[in-house]
């Protein structure tokens, strides 16, 4: 489907700066956001709770309205904008599953360690996973490159190019070294038991 006239004059609105432009973006593609939200997740077999669900969303939003509208500007009309935001939100989306899916997975590792190591009561997993130390410790039993590419990808947010460049692995060793890296903490929390 082709680009329309009516969404050629939202973006240009947009990128513009227009008085009451981002109201009629966020009008006309909010639902578009939800429904790839939930399919996403679906298709993931993630639970999202409607507050999550809102969460994911406004993520979205703000990727595509960050660097003045970076998004938007990327977008060359070679498609009809709904697919390419449909893209773009399941990108984002996918990404932001497997940070909380992580996180989740961290603050639990945290929480375990907390009980073992001092008996005090564990806080809330997202803030386990803010608590830089906490998350230092976790990733202590990891190689050096195995902690530098888990911390590049879960908590800086790189792509699997910048980790290969910085790192100096192969882009396609990103993934088995971040599958490693999360066998090796899980099995860390079950000797810990």
């Amino acid at each position: 489907m082709a680009l329309t006239e009516q969404d050629r004059l939202l973006v240009s609105r947009c990128l513009e700066h227009d008085a009451g432009a981002w109201n009629d973006f966020v009008d006309r593609y909010l639902g578009l956001m939800f429904h790839v939200v939930h399919h996403t997740a679906y298709s993931r077999s993630v639970r999202l709770s409607a507050e999550d669900a809102e969460d994911v969303c406004a993520e979205v939003l703000l990727q595509i309205v960050a660097n003045d509208y970076g998004v938007l500007r990327r977008f060359r009309g070679k498609s009809s904008l709904a697919t390419y935001l449909t893209v773009i939100a399941r990108r984002i989306c996918v990404r932001e599953l497997v940070r909380r899916n992580f996180a989740a997975e961290l603050g639990h590792t945290a929480a375990h360690l907390a009980v073992t190591a001092g008996g005090e009561t564990p806080v809330l997993p997202e803030e386990r996973v803010d608590n830089e130390d906490e998350v230092q410790h976790m990733l202590d039993g990891l190689a050096p490159k195995e902690a530098a590419v888990v911390r590049m990808y879960h908590i800086e947010g790189k792509s699997y190019r910048e980790i290969s460049d910085a790192v100096g692995i192969a882009e396609n060793s990103v993934g088995p070294t971040l599958h490693r890296a999360r066998d090796k903490l899980r099995q860390r929390v079950r000797s810990e038991k």
